[in-house]
């Protein structure tokens, strides 16, 4: 896909239908839940089927003769399109890996506390409530507004939670339930401010917002690959910034190499090399398009439909109004019909796939449309949600 002009807007539906016939998906369903995976353009699955032809090919060969320079140069395109070095990046599986690589390898004392929010993602709390257990840690949690006045009081929720004990803050970029993204960079300058590290999960922000590692203002973050970068399944990214990878001990066994060097956390073995051969075309196709239009055309469909279903009597949405604070992931709720209901009948009568996620003690139906979701897909959705509505009251 050859690199646009800076002109098209969000709403250039004549632009966006070219970038739509860069994908091959299923006409048997709208696909509006794209949040656990990114289907892979056409381009990047196709250059991921040569590796992997090309390493059946040549077997041990590719791997010991090839592979080597040729994750090097994965790595600096990573390092380039991060903003990172390439000595603070290691490739992992997915997000959960990263947080465990981590949670795991964290210098813990006895007594020390994680502030945490109840919105997280539910592997990342279970992995810290083990972690909690083993070292006697304690953890706080938070219940944050759904619909936020300000940047600054998200800030101040989480700056009244610590305590002298607080040692480590985890944060959610984006969070998986309802979309919001929450004011990393400010809540991780007040953290430093307190001597309290911040690790991120920026799973879903990542190649859906447009930004660069270091301005987080983090030591530790967690990205997937696989998801709005739209890389090969099984991919995930951890960065750590340089004067801290020392702090992490390896979750799996290394003694060859130092302290400070961050290969020391991906001894994991043998390693499936296609897929990541394919970050380089999945990093392609994104910067051809461009991060920050990317951007604009996700929170465009999202603002598209949200707008029309806020309209609609017994539906609430559960996604922040202002546009800033969400983009390609929202949520909503019918009154009187169930979640799981929702979604059940979306697929079964309008052959709409969506899915469920919980908000503390209640659930919404989460809708993430992607690049090659079209506005008569989301009028779809919008029709279907009011008929719902309408047979509920």
């Amino acid at each position: 896909m050859k690199p646009s002009p800076a002109n098209h807007p969000a709403q250039d539906e004549a632009y966006w239908i070219g970038v739509r016939a860069q994908y091959a998906v299923s006409a048997d369903f709208i696909n509006l839940e794209n949040g656990f995976f990114g289907v892979q353009a056409t381009p990047v699955l196709q250059a991921f089927q040569r590796y992997q032809e090309q390493l059946n090919l040549e077997g041990a060969y590719f791997l010991r003769e090839r592979f080597p320079a040729r994750l090097a140069g994965v790595m600096r395109a990573l390092a380039e399109f991060t903003g990172a070095d390439t000595g603070e990046l290691v490739l992992t599986r997915n997000l959960m890996e990263s947080l465990n690589i981590l949670l795991q390898g964290y210098a813990w004392r006895a007594g020390d506390e994680v502030v945490l929010a109840e919105h997280d993602y539910d592997s990342v709390i279970e992995t810290l409530e083990m972690v909690a257990a083993r070292h006697a840690l304690a953890l706080t949690r938070l219940t944050l507004p759904l619909e936020p006045d300000s940047d600054e009081q998200i800030v101040a929720r989480y700056e009244a939670a610590l305590t002298p004990r607080s040692r480590v803050l985890l944060l959610t970029h984006m969070v998986h339930r309802t979309g919001q993204i929450m004011p990393v960079a400010k809540i991780a300058a007040m953290a430093r401010r307190h001597g309290v590290d911040v690790m991120v999960d920026a799973a879903h922000s990542f190649a859906q917002l447009d930004y660069r590692l270091a301005e987080l203002g983090a030591d530790f973050v967690g990205v997937n690959l696989h998801k709005w970068l739209g890389a090969p399944l099984g991919l995930g990214l951890l960065y750590i910034r340089r004067p801290r990878v020392a702090d992490i001990a390896p979750l799996f066994g290394d003694t060859r190499r130092g302290a400070d060097d961050i290969n020391k956390l991906a001894h994991v073995g043998t390693v499936p090399p296609a897929p990541i051969l394919a970050i380089e075309d999945a990093l392609a196709f994104h910067q051809a398009i461009g991060s920050a239009r990317k951007e604009a055309r996700l929170r465009h469909l999202t603002q598209y439909w949200m707008a029309r279903l806020r309209e609609v009597p017994g539906v609430r949405l559960f996604t922040p109004r202002a546009p800033q604070r969400s983009c390609a992931i929202a949520a909503f709720g019918i009154e009187g019909v169930a979640a799981q209901r929702v979604v059940a009948r979306l697929m079964e009568e309008y052959r709409i796939f969506t899915v469920v996620r919980a908000i503390g003690a209640e659930e919404c139906v989460r809708v993430t449309p992607h690049l090659f979701t079209s506005i008569e897909q989301l009028d779809a959705l919008v029709r279907a949600v009011g008929q719902i509505a309408a047979g509920a009251r």
